[in-house]
C-alpha cells in the first residue's frame, strides 16, 4: 500500500528542518525529503563554517552547529526523513496530493515547500582556465577550513558572502586578502564594519583576469584596474576563494503537474503561507510577499505560521495548544 501523510516537507534545509520539528509538535504524521544527501540545504552544503549572526538566541553559531542542532530537534519525533531523494512530481487528488521521487509514490493531505532557490550553483570565474585549478587552487566555497590553515588566500566578490568567507578564513590563514571590482561593498553595513576592523587586505576595484600556476605549486593571479587600459598587477596565494553568488534553478517546481502562481520568479504566498493551491504552503528564500526578507530567521517564523494553518484547515480535532512551551509539556 502507497504510504499516506499528514503533511509532506520538500526541501530539508533550515526552514523545511523547522517545519518538520513543529509538525511532530502537533503529532502530524510528517515526511521531510531532501533531493540532497544530507539536511541543512546551502547551509550544510557550501558554508557549513561560515558565522551565522541572525538566528535569536545565538550570539554567533557556526552553520554546521546550527544544522546539528536542529537534527537533534528533530530526533524527539518519528518523522520519516528521506535524503538523497529529489521530488520530480507533485499531482493533485481528490484527498490531497501524490509525492513522486525515485523511490516511488506516496500520498499526502498537505504540502510544506521549502526548496529556497531552487538547484544552486555557484556563479563560476569567467577566466579561460579556471576549471583547470578547480579544487586544487580555485574553490566556490570555503566548506573545509583546515585546507586553508597557514595559507594565504585571496576571496573574490563584494556581497555578504564573500566578507563572511574572508572574516572566517583569517581565523585560520597566514594572510586573507578581499579583492572587489568596486570600492563599495553590498554587504550588510556592520559586516562591512567588522572588514574594516579585521587584518583583511582589502583590494579594490580590480578583476581577475588570468591564473598561472607557480613552480612552487601556488597560484599567480592577475589583476587589471577597473577603469584602466593596461594597469595590470599580480598576486601570488595559495588558494583562491570566488564568492560571486549562486544560480538558481526552479526548473523542477516547472515540472510539476501543480501550477503555483510566481511574484518575482519566487513562489508567491499570503499571510497563511498558502500558494495559489490550495492545500500547497511555500517557506523560506524561494517564496514572495511584501515585506519579505530572505534570512534565515524569517523562515524559521515562516514555518510555524504554514504547520499551524495546515492543521487549522485540515485537522481541526488536532489544533491543539498555541503556546509551543504547551506543545512541549505532551512529551
Amino acid at each position: 500500500m502507497t504510504e499516506t501523510y499528514d503533511i509532506t516537507i520538500i526541501g530539508g534545509g533550515p526552514a523545511g528542518m523547522f517545519a518538520a520539528f513543529y509538525a511532530g509538535m502537533h503529532n502530524a504524521k510528517t515526511q521531510l525529503v531532501e533531493s540532497l544527501a544530507e539536511l541543512g540545504g546551502q547551509v550544510n552544503a557550501l558554508y557549513p563554517e561560515k558565522t551565522i549572526l541572525d538566528v535569536a538566541g545565538f550570539p554567533a553559531v557556526s552553520g554546521r552547529e546550527l544544522i546539528a542542532n536542529q537534527r537533534r530537534q528533530l530526533d524527539q519525533f518519528p518523522l520519516t526523513i528521506k535524503t538523497g531523494q529529489a521530488v520530480t512530481n507533485v499531482a493533485a487528488t481528490d484527498d490531497g496530493f501524490t509525492i513522486t521521487t525515485a523511490a516511488g509514490t506516496t500520498q499526502t493531505k498537505a504540502v510544506i515547500i521549502a526548496v529556497g532557490n531552487g538547484a544552486f550553483t555557484p556563479r563560476k570565474l569567467n577566466v579561460a582556465n579556471a576549471a583547470d585549478f578547480e579544487g586544487q587552487h580555485l574553490f566556490y566555497s570555503a566548506r573545509d577550513l583546515d585546507h586553508f590553515r597557514g595559507h594565504d588566500v585571496m576571496v573574490a566578490g563584494g556581497g555578504d558572502a564573500a566578507i563572511d568567507q574572508a572574516l572566517m578564513l583569517e581565523k585560520v590563514a597566514k594572510s586573507v586578502t578581499l579583492l572587489h571590482r568596486r570600492d563599495q561593498f553590498r554587504g550588510l553595513a556592520h559586516m562591512v564594519d567588522l572588514l574594516r576592523a579585521s587584518t583583511v587586505t582589502v583590494q579594490t576595484p580590480y578583476l581577475i583576469r588570468d591564473l598561472q600556476a607557480t613552480a612552487d605549486d601556488r597560484l599567480d593571479v592577475t589583476l587589471k584596474q577597473v577603469g584602466s587600459q593596461d594597469d595590470m598587477t599580480h598576486a601570488t596565494v595559495d588558494d583562491l576563494v570566488v564568492s560571486y553568488g549562486f544560480t538558481a534553478d526552479h526548473h523542477a517546481l516547472d515540472a510539476w503537474d501543480v501550477d503555483l502562481a510566481e511574484d518575482h520568479r519566487l513562489i508567491a504566498v499570503d499571510s497563511t503561507m498558502a500558494t495559489s493551491v490550495p492545500g500547497i504552503y511555500a517557506i523560506g528564500d524561494g517564496v514572495m510577499y511584501p515585506g519579505k526578507q530572505p534570512l534565515i530567521a524569517t523562515g524559521y517564523g515562516e514555518a510555524p505560521v504554514a504547520v499551524r494553518s495546515i492543521m487549522t484547515r485540515y485537522f481541526p480535532d488536532r489544533r491543539g495548544p498555541v503556546h509551543s512551551t504547551s506543545l512541549s509539556d505532551q512529551h
